[in-house]
């Protein structure tokens, strides 16, 4: 015997059913960008801060440099007696204190590059094999107008318009659960027997089939739906709620970013002028011109501003990372002109 049941849904529930679980599909595939994008987005920031480091390195072993040298000076004009003896311990001090800035340093950067290989999954390699060199480029011009349709790229935004497909196609499949069903039953089946002196054969088929209306779990029913509504419901305002997020973050990423560019102009001014100022400061010294005093006071100013531009720098291209993950991949700069 083979009997089969075929069940005949005229009202679409196969249909609906397929897209309610192609919209979990596709919900959970942007949940995965959205952790991948967030990987990718802290791993290029913790790059950017190891660069910083980098450039922090380098400018503790100038300052060491240059304190050496401080000290020469200083050292000699005590020794023909032009100086008092405490000129040259006082740049000792500076001295020992940029070498123990240069230890410390050291120790951040070994420590971020170790966070860099974890999060791209080689934390077996050596920290040697990251060569963060002491420079950083420009950060990318902010373009003076973008379309609102860069962020539908997110893959948050995304992943919230595939809930609310699943959570539609889920509420009507609780609507077409009040219509009636309609099961068939077909079937064949074969008999054979033989025996000594007897031998029969017989074949038969069966068609029926039932029709399923729902009244009794009415109750239930209207429970699903209106529970089903309020799923729908809350799928909505969530993405209402990520859309907002969407435009808030990369109004604010483009702001800051634009803010951080001008502020870097402003500072690598600064620091140009006051690394003049601190040479002629450090040149009349060796000359006898200026007072030590002085000359440690234009270091100071200089080496201020030197860490200004740096942390500036560092902060735009961070910055830079965040209004690419806001816009979802940044922005075609062929389109669009940059201010």
């Amino acid at each position: 015997n083979f009997n089969v049941s075929w069940e005949i849904n005229p009202f679409g529930n196969a249909l609906f059913a397929g897209r309610a679980a192609t919209a979990e599909m596709d919900r959970a595939r942007y949940a995965y960008e959205v952790a991948r994008a967030g990987i990718a987005a802290e791993t290029a920031d913790a790059w950017f801060q190891a660069k910083g480091l980098a450039i922090q390195l380098a400018d503790a072993q100038e300052a060491v440099r240059i304190a050496q040298g401080l000290y020469g000076i200083a050292d000699k004009r005590a020794q023909v007696g032009i100086a008092p003896r405490s000129e040259p311990d006082r740049v000792a001090g500076d001295l020992a204190q940029a070498r123990s800035q240069v230890e410390a340093l050291e120790a951040q950067l070994q420590v971020q590059k170790r966070a860099i290989l974890i999060l791209a999954g080689r934390t077996v390699e050596p920290t040697a094999n990251l060569n963060a060199t002491p420079d950083v480029g420009a950060a990318p011009a902010v373009p003076g107008g973008l379309p609102s349709q860069l962020l539908e790229r997110r893959p948050d935004v995304r992943q919230a318009q595939a809930a609310i497909r699943s959570q539609v196609s889920q509420k009507i499949l609780a609507q077409l659960a009040f219509f009636p069903s309609l099961n068939l039953t077909p079937g064949i089946g074969w008999q054979k027997i033989k025996q000594p002196n007897f031998a029969s054969e017989s074949r038969s088929w069966t068609w029926g089939g039932t029709l399923t209306q729902p009244i009794l779990s009415i109750p239930r029913l209207l429970a699903d739906l209106k529970v089903q509504d309020a799923r729908t419901e809350q799928a909505v305002l969530a993405y209402e709620k990520t859309v907002q997020t969407a435009f808030q973050e990369s109004e604010s990423a483009l702001v800051n970013l634009d803010a951080d560019r001008r502020r870097v102009a402003l500072l690598t001014e600064g620091e140009a002028r006051a690394r003049r100022g601190y040479e002629a400061t450090r040149i009349g010294y060796d000359r006898g011109f200026n007072d030590l005093s002085t000359t440690l006071q234009a270091q100071q100013n200089w080496r201020a501003i030197r860490a200004q531009l740096t942390a500036a720098q560092v902060q735009a291209l961070r910055r830079s990372v965040q209004a690419m993950k806001a816009l979802g991949g940044g922005w075609p700069v062929q389109a669009y002109a940059a201010k």
